[in-house]
């Protein structure tokens, strides 16, 4: 199944949309994105990651978009194309505009999304566990904001595949650990799982937080706090989540296992329940 976009409420195959040269998205990466992951057909908690979407136009001060015509939009797409496992992308920009820094006072919002299945490769990582480097966080200081500036992202994984690994973490110059480069982690130390705060310039993830909700279902206890590079070496378990990998087992940091280089029970048992909760979404 080919992917299928729709470009201001016109659907189309997405090799054949076109975008001006002079979209502030495509040169100066002045958008807002979101990626939904869709299981049997819905897409899975679509009002938090629409919530998210709504704020990072605000912060950017992206206007004159109508939110609600851009959900009917994205579920007539899945229906047009009878998707079922699959994920949804979705992209406002400014608009296109003589190329100033400046914003512009009369560009119109490009309004852009597309479907396609989801083939999950995850899934054999998530019963192994996956394997992490750690990388300096190269990334701009409003990364609460999920912007198209991905280039410090970019560098990052890209240094974790050369590596031969599934994610890199990022660290400050201090060795303080804010979050991966598309993903969140999470650190297991005698029973607690320990993240970073959402208020350390890390994205405010929804999975991250739907993660921290199952934790409460589970009697688990969460310690948001900064953690540093070396704590890595001490953590009984790490784990990351993400829309496309769920929850995934960390089992070496940079060459060294995780205590003994197998996914740890707390690790497993957040697995169990967000496969359970999927379930129960599909359900109702």
């Amino acid at each position: 199944m080919h992917p299928l976009a729709n470009l201001h409420g016109k659907i189309m195959p997405l090799d054949e949309v076109t975008i001006s040269p002079l979209d502030r998205g495509f040169i100066f990466g002045d958008a807002v994105y979101e990626v939904l992951r869709i299981y049997a057909g819905k897409p899975f908690l679509e009002q938090e990651h629409f919530d998210r979407f709504t704020r990072g136009l605000s912060e950017l001060r992206i206007t004159g978009v109508d939110m609600p015509r851009m959900r009917r939009r994205m579920h007539e797409t899945i229906q047009a194309g009878g998707f079922t496992e699959s994920m949804v992308y979705l992209q406002v920009t400014r608009g296109a505009a003589p190329r100033k820094h400046a914003f512009p006072k009369d560009a119109t919002p490009l309004e852009l999304l597309w479907v396609q299945e989801y083939h999950d490769t995850y899934r054999p990582l998530c019963q192994s566990g996956c394997a992490v480097i750690t990388h300096p966080d190269l990334r701009w200081h409003r990364a609460d904001i999920k912007s198209t500036n991905l280039l410090g992202n970019v560098i990052a994984n890209q240094a974790a595949t050369e590596a031969g690994c599934a994610e890199a973490i990022l660290y400050l110059p201090d060795g303080t650990l804010t979050e991966a480069s598309h993903s969140s982690f999470f650190a297991v130390k005698h029973g607690q799982l320990h993240t970073t705060p959402l208020k350390a310039n890390v994205l405010p993830s929804i999975t991250r937080n739907y993660t921290v909700k199952l934790c409460g279902q589970a009697n688990i206890d969460v310690i948001e706090r900064n953690l540093q590079r070396g704590e890595l070496d001490d953590a009984d378990e790490l784990f990351l989540v993400g829309t496309t990998c769920e929850v995934l087992p960390i089992i070496s940091v940079d060459g060294k296992p995780v205590q003994g280089g197998q996914p740890g029970p707390v690790t497993r048992r957040l697995q169990a329940i967000y496969t359970e909760n999927v379930r129960a979404f599909l359900r109702a």
